[in-house]
């Protein structure tokens, strides 16, 4: 009902959608027909499909409902507000919890996932800090990037650790090198070793443990065995997806096949074994399509500062979502595929924008369309 609501009275309608929403809509429905023909769990795969099919219904609301800048900042704003606050509640609730498991229920509760969807939200994050001139919001946005950090290292997760590091590293060149903040590289430098000392204990810990040594400790022997475990389960799903390479055996029936009781840790297998080669293609080409409006963005001259800082954002938090997911099982997070939703918002938005000012350039009658004065000029409202 709010989508129809929402396509009435946008400026927008389903004919303006973006040709990554036909890929998105197309890996949907080639998860249903892989659960009709799952080898191991038909009713299981097709109800969890289902379920995952929400994110397309979100993905257009989303495209068709924020017209403008000033809607696209507020709901960046509530996205990332929000992975602040579950990170604070996380660390207060989670002294007694070895990696922040289980602290929260839902998507949160397991530490893994909890950590990527705050490494995706810390570009942002930084974004908000850049943005604003007020001394207060800054020291906020601040502690909210310390705090965010610090739950991030108490998860301990090997694949959002080194997620962290890409995406930190695209955000240091968007922000620092190319926007010519220089002081941001040492600050994060800083906040990191400051962080990582206070709260890194147990990630390297897993991450020493890798290698096989050092197994004095329990904690270090459950990482090692993690580890080992990873690799049989790249095993098996490399063997799923040669027997099953059309359709896969069904979305989140790779645990029960595999028999060990475990998704594999790596999202492009994760998939390819469920969905099918032609679900990790289509897959493939949705998140490109993400790149591509990014660098369509690029392209276009005098674009607006703060369209070029949010495109920062969403570049550094698509690149170490691609490289982190070669080490975590996230095929089927909202928050990836609502940042591709948020470069073809960006997108659309700038074009607008440089529609009408073309229009009233050309005809003094031409009034501007509805949102335009809020691209322009900042929201006091939202401006944190």
């Amino acid at each position: 009902m709010g989508l129809l609501l929402s396509l009435g009275g946008s400026k927008r309608g389903l004919r303006d959608l973006p040709r990554e929403a036909g890929y998105l809509l197309l890996l949907i429905g080639l998860l249903f027909v892989s659960a009709a023909f799952s080898p191991v769990w038909k009713g299981g795969a097709f109800f969890r499909a289902l379920d995952f099919a929400k994110v397309f219904v979100a993905w257009v609301l989303t495209f068709v409902a924020v017209t403008s800048l000033a809607r696209l900042r507020r709901v960046l704003f509530i996205q990332t507000a929000s992975v602040a606050v579950i990170s604070i509640v996380s660390m207060i609730r989670g002294a007694s919890h070895p990696r922040l498991d289980g602290v929260l229920g839902g998507i949160y509760s397991n530490p893994n996932d909890l950590a990527f969807a705050i490494i995706l939200s810390l570009p942002f994050c930084l974004g908000f800090l850049l943005r604003t001139g007020s001394l207060a919001r800054k020291a906020a946005w601040t502690a909210c990037l310390l705090l965010m950090t610090g739950a991030l290292f108490l998860t301990a997760s090997r694949g959002a650790f080194i997620t962290f590091l890409v995406a930190g590293a695209v955000s240091l060149w968007h922000f620092g090198i190319k926007g010519r903040r220089l002081y941001l590289i040492g600050t994060a430098a800083l906040m990191a070793m400051v962080v990582g000392v206070v709260a890194g204990g147990q990630l390297k810990d897993r991450l020493l443990a890798m290698s096989g040594e050092g197994l004095d400790t329990s904690s270090q022997s459950s990482a090692y065995g993690s580890y080992e475990q990873r690799r049989i389960l790249i095993s098996r799903s490399l063997e799923g997806i040669e027997r099953y390479p059309i359709l896969g055996v069904g979305l989140h029936n790779f645990s029960t096949y595999s028999g060990v009781w475990r998704d594999v840790h790596v999202t492009y297998l994760q998939i390819a074994v469920e969905g099918g080669i032609p679900c990790l293609i289509l897959y493939l080409m949705f998140f490109g399509r993400g790149f591509s409006n990014l660098r369509r963005l690029k392209r276009m001259a005098d674009r607006d500062p703060e369209v070029q800082l949010f495109a920062g954002a969403l570049h550094s938090s698509l690149t170490g979502f691609l490289v982190g997911a070669l080490f975590a099982p996230e095929a089927y997070q909202y928050f990836p595929y609502f940042a591709v939703g948020y470069t073809a918002v960006l997108l659309a938005v700038e074009r607008e924008r440089r529609g009408c000012e073309v229009s009233l350039g050309g005809s003094n009658r031409a009034q501007p369309q509805a949102g335009t004065a809020q691209d322009r000029k900042p929201s006091f409202k939202y401006a944190w």
